[in-house]
């Protein structure tokens, strides 16, 4: 067992790590300029979803973007496929793409992981910009250095670890979004609070959404960036400490993989809300975590994503898409649990009669 203690006292604008930098943008006009300036390319090539392609492309019509070449793929994290990764390779390659080009991701992270993946095989790999367009691909998706596809049903088992030659963060795409997709991507940040410290978690607690302060809002996104970088930066390729960021991933990902299964898709951040449940209440048990900070939490949680009905003759089904998750080592299942805000301890393993306790906790819960 690891245990880790992870206390975070940080504000800074950009950062670095493994050359990727984290730029916060006043003017995307000219910090992406700025960026490609600094990416020697021979062509220049855009990648959108069919949503971001009607709403936020718009909003990169810059001079020095006219001949860029628009590659669009289906919208949504079903579409996160073999189909739509090979739908990039190949306008890639009839538009004539070499290994000096340069591609720009713009949207969620849908497009931000398979693009990333589609730039870092093509050709043996060009440069990518991740430009994220959704809250949960801004402080989650689009930063760390994780690209890849979905394969088999299972969330995210194809891929590689690669930077992006940049991550350009744009608040003002925010604003093209509902509030599922708001809520979504602000799951990730109460993960980060979890992981990181009681004030920061209580700040995210009592943030507003009947009357968002976008100000406040963007104060904490950069927050949450930093969170994670930070984790990133002392474990790039996920040996220790950042498997913290899997916490309430392990029941998340299979609760997502049931959805789809179903044909009724659940968005990320509902599914890591709902993971988180399960996950603090295994930590509870195991560990001692506090019992005021989970009622608060699963509170909150309740509040504002709803409910996830399961039914116990899922169980197996969630059972059996838990033990293929990536994360688990030489066949046993394995959890990211916390005995307090900010105290990580990960490589937590577990048996199929704890995760039914889990279950069962989270069918009463709901």
């Amino acid at each position: 067992m690891l245990f880790i203690s992870f206390f975070l006292n940080f504000a800074f604008k950009r950062i670095i790590m493994n050359k990727q930098p984290i730029r916060f943008s006043r003017s995307l006009e000219a910090d992406l300029w700025k960026e490609i300036q600094q990416c020697p390319h021979d062509k220049l090539f855009i990648l959108t979803d069919e949503e971001t392609n009607k709403h936020c492309l718009p909003l990169l019509a810059f001079d020095y973007l006219k001949d860029a070449g628009i590659i669009t793929i289906p919208a949504g994290d079903i579409h996160k496929n073999l189909d739509s990764l090979q739908q990039v390779w190949n306008a890639l390659d009839e538009q004539g793409a070499s290994r000096k080009s340069l591609l720009i991701n713009l949207g969620g992270g849908m497009v931000t992981d398979l693009g990333g993946f589609a730039a870092s095989t093509f050709k043996r790999g060009i440069a990518f910009i991740n430009i994220p367009t959704t809250l949960l691909a801004m402080v989650d998706a689009s930063v760390g250095g994780k690209t890849g596809i979905n394969f088999n049903g299972l969330k995210n088992e194809i891929g590689v670890f690669n930077t992006a030659h940049c991550v350009i963060i744009h608040t003002p795409f925010l604003k093209t979004l509902d509030a599922q997709n708001l809520l979504s991507g602000y799951a990730e940040m109460l993960k980060h609070g979890l992981i990181s410290d009681t004030s920061h978690w209580a700040e995210l607690m009592n943030f507003d959404w009947n009357e968002p302060n976008w100000e406040h809002l963007q104060a904490l996104i950069e927050y949450s960036v930093h969170i994670k970088e930070r984790i990133v930066e002392e474990d790039p390729h996920e040996n220790g400490i950042r498997k913290a960021l899997n916490f309430g991933h392990t029941i998340g990902h299979a609760f997502e993989s049931l959805s789809m299964e179903s044909d009724r898709p659940i968005l990320h951040g509902y599914a890591v809300a709902w993971g988180m449940i399960c996950e603090l209440y295994f930590s509870f048990m195991k560990l001692n975590f506090p019992k005021d900070k989970l009622e608060q939490t699963i509170q909150f949680i309740k509040q504002h994503y709803g409910l996830y009905p399961i039914h116990c003759k899922q169980y197996d089904r969630i059972y059996e898409l838990i033990t293929h998750d990536k994360k688990n080592t030489n066949g046993k299942i394995n959890f990211t649990l916390l005995s307090n805000i900010g105290e990580i301890h990960i490589n937590q393993t577990a048996t199929k009669d704890e995760i039914i306790q889990l279950l069962d906790f989270f069918q009463d819960m709901m």
